[in-house]
């Protein structure tokens, strides 16, 4: 600065000629400041003050038009010190304005305000989460953010609603959720200037086929607004005119401003005890063409979706708020018939008002079909379509509206005929492969079985060539939760079965070759398009509600039928300190029978005996197993697998198949069936003989 301010008169001029190049430049603001400190410098000469006062008159600054706050720093002081001193970028926002920012975000989100997109400094629209936009859904919440992140206001514009409210950072002041009390307007019919239906407006109706009668009856009034006429549905409650609703010809409504919210046709309901509710005036005044006088109209319309949150009290239901209005008349009423439109702004409605009146007691009409694959919209329309009896059949026809986990057996009418006439192929169960074994046992999907027997009888051998001949009959796929076998082990067995050759040359193979490298290459291909394996490669154990997990994804990414879980005792079985064994076998069984109806899989549990006292070389029975009687008493089948051990009693390779129950009886019955063992592949076959059951001992059970 010293040094432009010694500069010769001749360069000053060349200077002030060539200032159209600064201006856009930051050298610019510095020169527009040269006077002042001119007048300070002790080395300027008067010469050189003279001409850049010239220079600085010439290109002077412009100020903006509005008036600049005192907080600017381009705010020009009354001493006459221009404040320009230097000129820098605005600093950004450091770590505590941010800080700041998200703890107030966080204070918004706990008042239902989503912020998160929201900057400082401004205004900015979001949905309200009192009114929610209204019917239209408009974003009438302006909320503030101060630019310092310190705090936040907001305000809704819609009249209905009125929400205002604030927050801190630090706390001093919270906000007021509660909607601006409005005084109720009075209004008349004189007041309102209302008229009686001029014939035009009655054409319209009767269009409708909405008779003269029903309209002097319901007081439908007109009223002229400019040059056109509009319709005026008068809103009274015990004689009293509390509030209008207007219609145009065009289909735009609007309402008196500050009356109270109520349904339309209110007094026909005080005495009722069964009541209809329909969406617009007109399907009101066409319910009463039906012969329905006990019959209301909501006073907005519909929704246009069912609100994801909890319903409100009743000082914050503002959009429902003509509910709580008439809550006198609604009590009264021991069944509430829901004739709103049939779309989905229609069902929405619908729902929103049975959640607050109690769908135990609504009833819900669905409209005729117009076509095979369209319905009527609305009783209006049946109406002018159908006429007032098929509009009086389909109320009288109403259904009782839906509650969750409430059904009757008409719900279930498809599905029983597809059972009889045996849609699904597999009704009577899928055999197992072994025809003794089919008059016992047959496997039915969204089952359960329950496999158990001594150590070493061949459970997992017997469930494997089952899985088997599943796969080669009908083509189902598994998901194996085998935690006992190595993953190798597991595949050496399955692969013996499907190739029907032993894995190795070893002695269990006595003469039967060994399979090639081509039926391996084979099998490991149906290997792995066959099963998916479910096994935790973490030291803990799985829990049950891991395993079913994993099976759910098998089920929709791999399409399996079956679910094999062996055994029991691998589990990680996360019981709480005060839970029994007993409850905590009855609570796991639970969800594996929902995961295998609501997937329609089977599956198969295995589940050791406990350790028994005096055995006498017989199989066990289920009551055996280890931990609960809850697995034969909630199990749909219970099998036990028994391998003969004694020379004398027949075959050592006779595998006892004891069918201890089935539940259902089309599927099979309780007995046994005899299988006999190929060690050499793995393979069970139809025993030849049947041997006779020995005389029992001794009890097996504790």
């Amino acid at each position: 600065m010293r040094f432009l301010l010694r500069l010769p008169q001749t360069h000053l001029r060349k200077l002030s000629s060539s200032m159209s190049v600064l201006m856009g430049s930051k050298q610019f603001l510095e020169f527009c400041l040269l006077p002042s400190f001119a007048a300070s410098s002790p080395t300027c000469t008067r010469g050189a003050q003279r001409q850049l006062s010239s220079v600085s008159r010439r290109f002077r600054p412009v100020l903006a038009s509005r008036p600049v706050s005192k907080s600017s720093p381009y705010h020009q002081r009354p001493n006459g010190v221009s404040p320009y001193t230097s000129i820098s970028r605005a600093p950004s926002p450091d770590g505590a304005v941010q800080s700041r920012l998200a703890n107030l975000r966080l204070k918004l989100a706990d008042n239902g305000i989503d912020a998160q997109n929201c900057p400082s400094g401004q205004y900015s629209g979001l949905i309200c989460p009192e009114c929610e936009g209204g019917d239209s859904g408009e974003k009438s919440l302006s909320l503030f953010i101060a630019a310092d992140c310190s705090s936040a206001t907001w305000n809704c514009f819609r009249g209905k609603c009125g929400l205002k409210g604030g927050v801190r950072v630090d706390g001093r002041f919270t906000t007021s959720v509660l909607p601006v009390e409005k005084v109720e307007r009075k209004v008349t019919v004189d007041s309102l200037e209302l008229e009686p239906l001029c014939d035009e407006i009655e054409d319209y109706f009767a269009a409708r086929m909405i008779s003269a009668e029903t309209l002097k009856r319901n007081r439908v009034m007109q009223k002229r607004i400019g040059d056109e006429i509009v319709i005026a549905f008068t809103y009274w409650q015990r004689g009293e005119l509390v509030s209008v609703k207007y219609r145009y010809l065009t289909k735009k409504f609007f309402q008196e401003k500050n009356t109270r919210r109520i349904f339309y046709g209110l007094d026909d309901i005080e005495k009722a005890s069964e009541i209809i509710i329909v969406e617009g005036e007109i399907d009101k005044l066409a319910m009463e063409e039906a012969g329905f006088r006990n019959c209301v109209s909501v006073p907005d319309g519909a929704p246009a979706s069912v609100s994801s949150k909890e319903t409100p009290p009743e000082e914050k239901d503002t959009k429902y708020k003509f509910l709580w209005n008439c809550n006198d008349y609604l009590k009264k009423a021991s069944r509430i018939v829901i004739a709103t439109d049939g779309d989905g702004a229609g069902q929405a409605l619908a729902e929103e008002v049975a959640r607050r009146l109690g769908k135990e007691r609504c009833w819900r009409v669905k409209w005729p079909k117009k076509s095979d694959d369209e319905h009527y919209k609305d009783a209006n329309e049946v109406l002018m379509s159908m006429g007032p009896h098929s509009l009086s059949e389909a109320v009288r026809s109403a259904e009782p509206y839906p509650i969750q986990g409430l059904f009757s057996f008409k719900d279930f009418f498809d599905e029983i005929d597809a059972y009889y006439h045996r849609t699904h192929g597999h009704e009577y169960g899928v055999s197992s492969g072994w025809k003794t074994l089919d008059n016992f046992y047959s496997v039915v999907p969204g089952e359960l079985t329950v496999v158990t027997g001594v150590p070493n009888s061949g459970k997992s051998e017997w469930i494997d060539a089952l899985l088997c001949n599943l796969n080669h009959s009908v083509g189902w796929k598994f998901a194996l939760c085998s935690m006992e076998n190595k993953v190798r082990d597991h595949g050496r067995k399955l692969l013996e079965k499907h190739v029907k050759k032993p894995f190795f040359d070893a002695d269990y193979g006595r003469s039967v070759p060994r399979m090639s490298v081509e039926e391996l290459d084979e099998g490991k291909l149906w290997l792995d398009d066959t099963f998916t394996l479910i096994r935790c490669e973490l030291d803990s154990l799985p829990s049950i509600g891991w395993v079913l997990e994993r099976a759910k994804a098998a089920v929709l990414r791999h399409g399996i039928r079956g679910l094999v879980i062996d055994p029991y005792n691998e589990l990680d079985h996360q019981r709480t300190q005060r839970q029994t064994e007993t409850e905590y076998v009855s609570q796991m069984l639970t969800k594996i029978k929902r995961f295998a109806q609501h997937h329609s899989c089977h599956v198969w549990f295995v589940a050791h005996p406990k350790q028994l006292q005096q055995w006498d070389g017989g199989p066990p029975n289920l009551y055996d197993i280890s931990g609960s009687a809850h697995f034969i008493n909630k199990c749909d089948n219970g099998i036990v697998i028994h391998r003969n051990r004694d020379e004398k009693a027949g075959p050592l390779d006779l595998v006892q198949i004891c069918v201890r129950k089935v539940r259902n009886k089309v599927a099979g019955q309780i007995g046994d069936a005899y299988l006999c063992y190929d060690r050499a592949t793995g393979l069970f076959s139809d025993s030849p003989i049947t041997p006779e059951k020995p005389e029992r001992r001794s009890s097996r059970r504790q």
